[in-house]
């Protein structure tokens, strides 16, 4: 039975007989998906070979017949007429065009059958099989995909097959229930799991899916897995960085291995090595990721995007001179590739030369940079550079008018102007106005919890201790699974010694939600030195501090240490931490009131 028929359809077919018998045949194939079938090589001369189309004189009629059901409003018609020729010539483009018209008509049935009817008709077409993959996965029928998608991969050339591979986790993202994605791709993959050449692609696959359903651990040991089956190849490697970034730090071993397996070259793709030096950084393990971004600097010299993160890291760390001839390798670079990625990568760069400016207190030139900037996106990223060049020569007062007077563009941008403003104010330390500041943003934005979040942690460095917990509380009841707050609460009571077993809970809390986060660890260790636990105080720091080296977690960790009379120990902790960020707030108040001179 036709799944598309229409009502009066032997009512239209005359009308299409008229109209065609009128002289609208040709103009009714004009633009047609099916002009390609019907159409001759024209002519060049007299002397030229003809090559008669393939189309009969019923065939031609029945496909005009179905474009003009199309053009008309009835895709019932227009379905069953062009799949029967479909059939009838055993043609793909034919069998594509009845698809197309049962989408377009919204008919996913109508779609899976014709792309059955061509997959069956001819076995060898790859194109077929896509279209059941993907109207298989539109109408939600996963478990029905395994053998589509096996067979897709097993057909794949064995040049393009990890690409095959590798696209899969993309294909199946917007599946609800991952854990079924996930079993019926690991079914279809068994085949490739046991190849050489694809097992690791097959196995970084299989980690992505897991990824997806939150398995991290089940994700981990793929990572594993397929960099044990090509210790060479990226894509673990890849699947490993995003491992880290989600906090499984086991993952780094993948990617050490990696690289020394597979260590940047001059003519190699630097993916890894740029991938994993952006993870360094934003885990500040700013020294090893210099290491890697001057190795890639050195070997490629023409790729630009090492360039800018290195330059970043050259500012961060007052090597100005150097930042500087970073930046003009980088502009030099995104100027000559000057596509839209480049020109996103200029306006950073911009943004770097006027803070380089700004440090040097050369006002003029760091607003000269800051007006290079023309991208609408990223004014506001220079009218908060110019309102920190204002606040640095003491226009505090104007550098806000600055933020605030911004014209929004966009609906985020009056919460961005907030955030920049009590940032701002941050930096100065003026913690009471930053206070204020998002006070008035959360009356703004009162289902916000990260500005609330950030209105409690004002809260606490102004001493407001019962508005810093009921905000903190505001946070939790407003998102039950935010680690952060329940962590910081719990801090703030043991660094006070107030109701430290409470506090406990609390951070206990947060560890049970994030428990590979080093900073909540350090919490954790900090209670339990509040609570005279001094022993397991140490173990809890020692691991965080392995896991993140950090100047707070130095700062706590070298007191314990400091407690029990393991005083070298603890100098030696310090001298990294001050090394690692010597202005750390915590580390400076604990040497200070120690008196100790590391």
């Amino acid at each position: 039975m036709n799944t598309l028929q229409n009502p009066g359809q032997r009512g239209h077919q005359r009308r299409a007989h008229r109209m065609a018998v009128s002289g609208l045949l040709c103009l009714s194939l004009l633009g047609s998906p099916l002009m390609v079938l019907a159409q001759d090589k024209p002519e060049t001369s007299s002397e030229a070979t003809v090559n008669n189309s393939s189309l009969s004189a019923p065939l031609f009629y029945q496909l005009l017949l179905g474009e003009l059901n199309v053009t008309a409003g009835e895709p019932g018609t227009a379905y069953s007429l062009i799949l029967d020729a479909a059939r009838k010539q055993e043609d793909p483009l034919l069998y594509r065009r009845a698809v197309d018209i049962a989408l377009e008509a919204r008919s996913g049935e109508a779609a899976l059958a014709a792309a059955r009817a061509w997959s069956q008709a001819i076995p060898a077409s790859t194109d077929a099989d896509r279209f059941e993959l993907q109207i298989l996965l539109a109408l939600n029928r996963v478990t029905e995909t395994g053998p589509v998608l096996r067979k897709l991969v097993e057909r794949a050339p064995a040049a393009n097959r990890n690409d095959a591979i590798n696209s899969i986790p993309q294909i199946f993202s917007r599946v609800p229930d991952k854990a079924l994605a996930l079993k019926v791709v690991r079914e279809a993959l068994a085949p490739s799991l046991k190849s050489p050449a694809h097992s690791a692609a097959a196995w970084t696959t299989i980690g992505y899916m897991e990824l997806a359903d939150n398995q991290l651990p089940q994700a981990l040991t793929s990572a594993r897995s397929g960099h044990a089956a090509e210790p060479a190849s990226a894509f673990p490697a890849l699947l490993a960085l995003e491992l880290m970034e989600r906090g499984q730090g086991a993952a780094e071993a993948v990617v050490s291995g990696q690289l020394k397996a597979s260590p940047p070259t001059a003519g190699g793709s630097p993916i890894v090595a740029m991938a994993y030096a952006r993870i360094l950084f934003d885990l500040q393990r700013n020294a090893e990721a210099l290491v890697q971004l001057d190795q890639l600097t050195r070997l490629q010299p023409e790729v630009m995007e090492p360039w800018l993160l290195l330059a970043t890291l050259q500012v961060q760390s007052n090597r100005l001179p150097a930042a500087t001839q970073s930046l003009q390798t980088y502009m030099g670079l995104a100027r000559q590739a000057g596509d839209e990625r480049a020109a996103r990568g200029l306006t950073q760069a911009y943004l770097l030369m006027a803070q380089i400016a700004e440090k040097k207190k050369d006002f003029a030139a760091a607003n000269a940079w800051l007006d290079r900037i023309e991208n609408a996106d990223d004014i506001m990223a220079a009218q908060m550079r110019r309102a920190s060049l204002l606040a640095h020569q003491g226009q505090m007062p104007k550098a806000r008018a600055l933020l605030r007077n911004h014209p929004e563009r966009r609906p985020e941008d009056a919460r961005l102007k907030f955030v920049a403003e009590a940032q701002l104010l941050r930096d100065f330390k003026e913690w009471q106005k930053a206070y204020e500041v998002y006070a008035e943003a959360v009356t703004r934005f009162p289902q916000d919890s990260d500005l609330i979040y950030d209105q409690a942690m004002m809260a606490e460095k102004v001493n407001q201790i019962d508005s810093m917990e009921r905000l903190f509380r505001q946070v939790i009841a407003i998102k039950p699974e935010h680690h952060h707050a329940y962590n910081a609460l719990g801090y703030s009571l043991a660094d006070r010694s107030l109701r430290l077993p409470e506090a406990k809970q609390l951070i206990e809390r947060a560890v049970a939600l994030a428990p590979d986060d080093a900073y909540i660890q350090d919490s954790l260790g900090w209670v339990e030195f509040r609570m005279g636990n001094a022993g397991r105080a140490t173990e809890i720091l020692r691991a965080a501090y392995a896991k993140r080296p950090d100047a707070e977690i130095a700062a706590h960790l070298g007191e314990v240490l400091w407690a029990q009379g393991q005083r070298d120990e603890a100098l030696k902790i310090w001298r990294e931490g001050l090394l690692l960020a010597s202005d750390n707030e915590t580390l400076q108040s604990t040497l200070q009131r120690l008196r100790v001179k590391p």
